[in-house]
């Protein structure tokens, strides 16, 4: 078995002057940043004092469920001789809080939109999604089930 290593290095950055000395005299912000790539501006959910503008952890734990499936669902495609030309994802996800104040993710339902270019792989390509989900690195680590709602869409290469 290969294990894989990732290293990603979270810097807070909403110190206002007075660090921690009470709930609201902090800013959530911080950045995140793996090795030389653009910093990723990051905080909480605005629900938990966070800035909207700036991506949370449950966007993010939702976009890396999107993004893995997608990659092993591409590469599944492209094995199976299923030509897709474009793919987006719209993706939800449902955190419930507990009573301790803590929370957890219930489910992620993916939709992914994907234009095939012919009305014969849809049967293949719909298929295809399950084996994506059994190898997602990502989907194998939740303990919550996750989705998918595909639409497919066909043009014709010309």
């Amino acid at each position: 078995m290969k294990a894989h290593h990732y290293k990603v290095n979270i810097t807070w950055t909403g110190n206002r002057g007075n660090g921690t000395s009470s709930y609201t005299a902090y800013d959530r912000n911080h950045t995140i940043q793996a090795g030389s790539k653009p910093l990723l501006p990051g905080s909480s959910d605005p629900s938990f004092r966070g800035d909207p503008t700036r991506y949370n952890p449950e966007e993010l734990l939702v976009a890396s469920l999107s993004s893995c499936h997608m990659l092993w669902y591409l590469h599944l495609c492209a094995a199976a001789g299923v030509i897709v030309v474009e793919y987006t994802d719209v993706a939800a996800g449902v955190m419930e809080e507990t009573a301790n104040g803590g929370g957890r993710f219930t489910e992620v339902t993916l939709f992914p939109v994907i234009t095939l270019t012919s009305q014969e792989m849809v049967e293949t390509a719909d298929a295809l999604h399950e084996k994506a989900n059994e190898l997602c690195f990502i989907a194998n680590s939740c303990n919550f089930p996750v989705h998918h709602k595909p639409i497919y869409k066909i043009v014709e290469q010309v």
